[in-house]
């Protein structure tokens, strides 16, 4: 029996699965190693190392068992694992400008290896999770959390594009003004643009942009005593148990999302919409509302575009190296 390696890379930590030709998870739940990114590739590329041998002896096979490995990390970064000139996202190091991040890890390893970024590979764990493999179906994901990522998935097959910045889904424009709740607010991505996705749908949005807009309106607010990032924090919770002002926080969000979707519907005439981040860890309840306001969201539609269903990513945080796996897989065909 072959098996294949999933790492997910992050700033601070790897998280780590295994997965046999059979497509069975060996690793249920977090399996973590600190990552110590911010002290550059050698030191980085030796914690992944390292933290191999405890997550191999979880799933209980050796490195001889291993015939490929799945790397995903915060982009940008091509798509065969060549970091972006300006180094990762969350990888501050200078030394991470233009690394090879990918043939890092497969000289390390001595592995056949593959690569995709973070929200990329939760996004084929998603399509997977709902349509196993050859399927030939279509799925858009959308990740909300801190900021927002996504990936397209054609026929099964990953969106990555000429440089490997497909599926960039957090900074693509949308009709921003017609959401009447933020009229008169123009919304600036820290990517630079406005009115992208991520600019009003992510933790980040909410601190910068929704929070001191409806605070502004409500003075009176309990949040409004707090700090504006542990008010952005607190929201959700709030938005769980019924407060006012935190669902309009999150209405905006999720009608944020429709007009993407709308626009990703008819791009693509996809078979699933597939959510999945922080902004979904929370009650049943908050997230049915959720996805009913996404719906109520996107512009009138065809009949046969309202039955396209929203899913969420299962696994939740696993889901970035179940992904990686998932591609790994791929290279023992």
């Amino acid at each position: 029996m072959r098996h294949v390696i999933g790492i997910d890379l992050g700033g601070t930590a790897v998280n780590y699965t295994v997965v046999d030709e059979k497509q069975n998870i060996l690793i249920q739940g977090l399996c973590e190693h600190p990552a110590r990114s911010v002290e550059g590739p050698d030191i980085c590329l030796q914690q992944i190392v390292d933290g191999i041998g405890p997550a191999l002896a979880k799933a209980g096979i050796t490195m001889d068992d291993v015939a490929a490995v799945g790397l995903d990390t915060p982009g940008p970064a091509s798509a065969k694992g060549v970091l972006s000139a300006k180094g990762s996202t969350n990888f501050v190091h200078p030394d991470w400008a233009s690394f090879d991040i990918r043939g890092g890890v497969e000289k390390r390893l001595g592995k056949p290896t593959v690569y995709l970024n973070d929200a990329n590979a939760a996004a084929l764990w998603g399509h997977f999770a709902l349509f196993g493999t050859g399927s030939k179906k279509t799925s858009i994901s959308v990740i909300v959390g801190t900021g927002c990522g996504g990936g397209v998935i054609v026929e099964d097959k990953v969106i990555e594009g000429k440089n490997g910045f497909g599926g960039e889904l957090g900074h693509v424009l949308i009709p921003y003004s017609e959401i009447p709740e933020i009229e008169g607010l123009r919304p600036r991505c820290n990517c630079g643009r406005y009115g992208d996705l991520e600019s009003l749908c992510s933790l980040t949005s909410i601190r910068m942009h929704t929070m001191p807009y409806l605070l502004k309106k409500n003075p009176d607010h309990e949040l409004a005593k707090l700090d504006i990032a542990k008010a952005a924090y607190a929201a959700r919770g709030l938005a769980v148990k019924g407060d006012a002002l935190c669902r309009t926080v999150f209405k905006i969000q999720a009608h944020a999302l429709g007009l993407f979707f709308d626009e990703m519907i008819n791009t693509f005439d996809p078979d699933a919409l597939i959510i999945g981040g922080g902004v979904l860890e929370a009650s049943e309840e908050f997230k049915q509302w959720f996805i009913g306001q996404i719906r109520a969201g996107m512009p009138g539609q065809r009949a046969e575009q309202v039955e396209i269903p929203i899913h969420v990513i299962p696994n939740g945080d696993c889901a970035g190296a179940l992904g990686a796996a998932i591609g790994a897989l791929d290279l023992l065909k």
